[in-house]
């Protein structure tokens, strides 16, 4: 630790906030930046940003201003730009010709001070809040600024040009960038975040979290270069960017992505991590070759999703208790079943929270680790040196986990070593791409596990599949017609009191549906299917036998929330088939 760290320890002893028998635990496990260190105590909830801020301001005679009352005008926020704001995490308080007030929250690092002091040519005089407090209000005084220049605006400066050849030339012109000569009213620095690709990459990631999209796709073909969201499920085109400028996005995204901008011909992964407004926010970026140029697709992490309640996923409270029944048992396999984008991930790992305790030991192994789960151990899975998703799961089992999530059982050695950690006190959690429930005890046998095997160790499989919820702010009653009562079996003008329609509105992206809700079938072993699964039965007679036991397929769970005005038999209709798995209905 270096003496600055050690002074602000003191600081916080001093002031009676961090007993003694535990200033040489938090020495011991706390980073070196001093800033960091600050940040860390409030993560393990050690002390409150407000403790830490008027501690320090005491120590170092500095005066603790409330930005919650503050409210600069025009001219005192434009004496700080945004981007400056963001990168020193300051906010201009209050100023006039002879003098300016920051907001500052680490009182060890006064460079940001001296930078604006000499940006803005006049003294400043530095404020205390915690770096929480500045985050903010940079959100509440400058989002009006963020808003200023929508994309359009700048497609509108890209398509102005047609003739234009060179994206280099339309960069520098649009850009209008300002030198960086230091003094009054010039910017301290210019970085390429004042260039236009670079600002319509951050505004495009803006807008598609703005619009709750769950993935950005921007796809090169033959005349143009098409971008498109992904919102509730479904893929809806965007103003695009001329053809022309297609390498220079592409290329830009590369470089956030920390991934080769010379390679072309094979596939790549990378990963963005980035500030927008108060919020960090993860993409899994997926680069493909395609006929026209590289096809890349971003995925957005919303870990506010794992951090949902199992009722918050789309669960009745039957199928909750069963749920909850299966995930807490002490040993045995689970498993969750469902095509790519059907919220797989999102289901585990919000099981993985419903039961991380302190008394249980939770390992997963992820290819890739997509979002961090405090409390619990996560290894990544790099085939490149050999750590696959088995060699993983061998070297877990040596470290007495109560409970293992495996990624995807994808072959044979996986499977097995799954099925034997089952077998040996262990909870098993895990995925497979199957159509049903019941047709993961098939896909396991297929793959080489002895049925015998699969019957000691299979406790549970639920199915799902997202359909698109009915806007909860914007709908109005819905009467079903006589086909839809027929299907949903109600008598016209009975049962159906409770079905609802949504109405377009702005917050809803004029769809009537806002948000996406799980629709499941829930596959729970008994004695009667170990002992059918044992003497490898047929697919069909087991899941008779499954909805004998009072299994709801997928789609009568979509029926019940459809009677519950939580979405619509047509969502419903088209994400899954019949009960009998032979008819599909067309999407």
């Amino acid at each position: 630790m270096t003496s600055a760290d050690d002074l602000v320890l003191q600081v916080l002893q001093d002031q009676g906030l961090l007993p003694d028998a535990h200033t040489q635990a938090y020495k011991s496990g706390l980073p070196d930046n001093p800033t960091e260190v600050i940040r860390e105590l409030v993560a393990i909830e050690a002390l409150t940003p407000d403790q830490i801020t008027e501690a320090l301001a005491l120590a170092f005679h500095m005066e603790v201003v409330d930005l919650q009352s503050v409210s600069p005008g025009p001219d005192v926020l434009e004496s700080v730009p945004l981007k400056t704001a963001k990168q020193l995490t300051v906010f201009p308080v209050r100023g006039d010709e002879s003098s300016l007030d920051l907001a500052i929250s680490d009182p060890l690092d006064m460079d940001p001070v001296d930078t604006i002091s000499h940006w803005v040519g006049k003294p400043v005089n530095a404020l205390l809040a915690s770096r929480e407090a500045i985050l903010e209000a940079i959100h509440r005084a400058y989002e009006g600024a963020e808003r200023d220049e929508p994309i359009s605006s700048i497609l509108d400066d890209f398509h102005g040009d047609p003739e234009a050849k060179d994206p280099t030339s339309v960069l520098e012109r649009v850009g209008a960038l300002e030198p960086s000569t230091g003094g009054k009213g010039a910017n301290p620095e210019v970085s390429d975040e004042e260039a236009p690709i670079v600002r319509y990459v951050q505004m495009l990631i803006t807008e598609a979290i703005k619009c709750r999209a769950s993935d950005i796709h921007l796809e090169p073909l033959e005349q143009r270069f098409r971008v498109r969201f992904r919102v509730d499920g479904v893929l809806q085109e965007v103003e695009s960017p001329p053809k022309r400028l297609q390498a220079s996005i592409l290329s830009r995204l590369k470089i956030m992505s920390n991934i080769s901008i010379a390679e072309r011909r094979i596939p790549q992964d990378g990963r963005i991590s980035m500030q927008i407004k108060t919020k960090r926010i993860d993409l899994r970026v997926s680069s493909l070759p395609t006929a026209y140029g590289e096809s890349i697709v971003m995925r957005i992490l919303d870990k506010e999703g794992l951090r949902l309640g199992l009722p918050q996923l789309g669960f009745f409270s039957d199928d909750q208790s069963t749920f909850e029944q299966l995930i807490r048992m002490p040993d045995g396999i689970f498993l969750v079943t469902g095509p790519t984008g059907s919220g797989k991930s999102t289901t585990l790992y919000s099981a993985l929270n419903f039961i991380n305790q302190p008394d249980r030991k939770i390992i997963t192994v992820e290819d890739p680790v997509e979002y961090e789960l405090s409390g619990i151990n996560q290894v990544q899975v790099k085939e490149d040196v050999g750590m696959t998703f088995s060699a993983a799961l061998r070297s877990m089992l040596r470290q007495a986990p109560n409970i293992i999530m495996v990624g995807e059982i994808r072959d044979l050695e996986t499977a097995e070593i799954a099925v034997n950690a089952s077998l040996t006190g262990h909870m098993v959690y895990s995925t497979l791409h199957t159509n049903d429930a019941p047709s993961a005890v098939s896909r396991l046998v297929n793959i080489g596990v002895k049925p015998f095997l699969v019957s000691a160790s299979l406790r549970g499989v639920l199915a799902q599949r997202l359909v698109r919820q009915i806007d909860p702010d914007q709908n109005e009653p819905y009467t079903p017609n006589p086909g839809d009562c027929q299907i949903l079996g109600i008598s016209p003008g009975q049962g159906g009191e409770n079905m609802k329609q949504g109405v377009p509105h702005v917050t809803n992206g004029y769809t009537g549906f806002r948000g996406r809700k799980g629709i499941f079938e829930l596959f729970q072993v008994n004695e009667d299917l170990q002992q059918m699964i044992y003497e490898n039965q047929s697919l069909v007679a087991i899941r008779q036998k499954a909805r004998a036991s009072g299994m709801r397929s997928m789609r009568e769970d979509g029926y019940r929330k459809v009677l519950a005005g939580i979405t619509t038999l047509e969502e419903v209709l088209t994400v899954t088939v019949e009960a009998s798995g032979i008819s599909l209905t067309p999407h």
